[in-house]
Formats: structure tokens, sequence, C-alpha cells
């Protein structure tokens, strides 16, 4: 299969704008590329901005082996309001006027950076008896919600902002809720707060760096070289064990015949261990991800065409 015909199979990393939804950054995307299938790596909220990976054909198939454990946000907590959303978007709670200064917020982070137990809030799209939390809220009912186990990993102030905000840059495990951090801090403070602004730096391997908006996306498009900003499979599977496809073993690769371990070598002299999911090459491109079952190796995620 020539290269002009191969199916595209990777990652966009795409910048995407504040008041739009991840599912509408997919459709967008998808438009462009015809009938390639495409899908999101992980959402943003409608107002936040920043980075969002989006998976674009066999790619998809990577999902539940992505490391995306660390993630990177800029935001702005607002002190004076707290809101039921937890950010600028939804109905004032409270309000409160004994703002905190610049050496309260930044005692205060250090004290809520490490793990830590975690509510989530009602506005979120985690599941509770098969319905989104804020398909419950937006109908006026309440959820008894549990709290989670995240880590804080850095909490920074980069300075005080006008109409008493802060300015704050986090990083942060899976799972872990900037907005409700916003609440959280003004709790600790005395002083109702809410998230005003939030940007997502970095999400796994993804970055800011790598990001592209809409509209370059679009004119790559037009001028057909949008396959040529695509990441390829393995930047998102760097945590992963690789190995080679010895000599010989092409065929039962290929067709699911007998794999004998001893026969596989790693690519950077790591191994995999017993019932840890690796890549595989073959031919010089990522085909596969397979795992070690004792003596024997098993495909389990097929890549190439």
């Amino acid at each position: 299969m020539s290269e002009l015909n191969k199916p595209l199979c990777g990652f966009i990393n795409v910048l995407k704008p504040p008041g739009m939804s991840s599912a509408h950054v997919v459709g967008a995307v998808r438009r462009m590329l015809g009938k390639v299938k495409v899908g999101h790596a992980g959402t943003l909220d409608p107002e936040a901005a920043g980075v969002l990976p989006l998976m674009v054909g066999k790619a998809a198939r990577l999902f539940d082996y992505m490391q995306d454990k660390e993630k990177a946000y800029v935001t702005e907590a607002a002190f004076g309001a707290s809101t039921d959303t937890q950010d600028a978007q939804g109905a004032v709670l409270e309000t409160g006027e004994d703002y905190p200064d610049e050496e309260a917020i930044r005692k205060a982070l250090i004290e809520m950076t490490g793990v830590m137990m975690q509510t989530p809030p009602m506005f979120s799209a985690i599941k509770q008896d098969g319905k989104r939390l804020y398909e419950l809220a937006r109908s006026g009912k309440e959820a008894d919600i549990p709290a989670r186990e995240v880590t804080v990993h850095a909490l920074t102030l980069h300075s005080m902002m006008e109409n008493h905000g802060a300015l704050i840059s986090v990083r942060c495990s899976k799972g872990f809720y900037v907005r409700t951090l916003c609440k959280d801090l003004g709790e600790k403070l005395g002083c109702p707060a809410h998230m005003r602004f939030l940007l997502r730096t970095q999400s796994g391997p993804f970055t800011l760096q790598n990001a592209h908006t809409l509209e370059a996306l679009a004119q790559a498009a037009q001028e057909g070289r949008l396959a040529d900003l695509l990441l390829p499979p393995q930047a998102a599977l760097q945590h992963l064990p690789m190995m080679d496809v010895p000599a010989g073993l092409e065929k039962p690769v290929i067709n699911g015949g007998h794999l004998p371990w001893k026969r596989f070598k790693a690519v950077h002299e790591t191994p995999a261990a017993d019932g840890t999911p690796f890549g595989l090459w073959m031919n010089g491109a990522l085909c596969a991800i397979a795992q070690r079952h004792e003596d024997q190796v098993k495909i389990r995620t097929w890549l190439a065409e």
C-alpha cells in the first residue's frame, strides 16, 4: 500500500478554543478528514481552552493504553463569590469580601499540595446510576458523590489579578478538578471563590508546543497536508516497553500463530514483564500492542493494515 493511500492512524493535538465543546472539536476535525474515525482522549469543559488530544483512525484502539496521569493547567481563581458550577458560568451561591492577600494564598497552596481526597463537582460528566451528574444537577436533583484520591504535584501562584483574582499554575493527576480547587481554596481562606479561567497546557505527552489551532488545521486540510500534522501512535505510548518482531515471526504475528517469548528482543533494552502490555514493532512501524503471558506473546490490539 502506498503512503498516499495508507489509512491515517495517530493523534492530532488540538488547541481547543474557549466556548466550544470537545464534541464539536471532534466534529470539526472529522469533517476535515472525511470518513476517518476521530475521537477525543479526554474532554475539556466548553469554556476551558488548551490541549485536547484527538485519536485518529486505529489510534482510537490505544485509549486504554495511554498514560495521561499528569496534567498541567493555568487557572484564575476569583475571590468574592462561589457558584453552583464552581466556575464563572454558574449561579452565585455565596458572596464575601474578606479577600485574601498574596501571602495567604501562597501559604494555602503549599498546604493543598500532595495526595488528598477531592469531591468532584455536581456539574461534571461523572456517571451515577447511568446518568451524568450534570444532568441530575440541571434537573434540580442532588447526588451523594464519593470523594476520591487525587494528587497535586505542584501549585504555583504567578500573580494577583484584577477583580480579586489569582493566577495559578497546577500540575496534577488524572481526575483532578481545577474548578473544585478554586472553590476549596476559597473555603480554606474564608472567602467564597470560583474558577474564572482555565487553560490546559499539558495532557500526558501532549503540550501547547505540539498543539494546533482549528484554523491551522483547516488551512492544512485545504492544502492537503493535514496528515503531516499527525503525531504517530507511539507518541502516547512512551511509558510502554517496545519489542521488535524477530525475523521469521512476521507471518505468525499477522496470522495469530505461535509466538515464543524467548524470540523477542527489547528495542531499548527494557523487556516487558510478564502480564505487562508492550508495543510491537515490525518493518519499522508500530504494528500492535501485545502482552507477555509466561513463555508466550499474545497480540491484544492490532494497528497495522
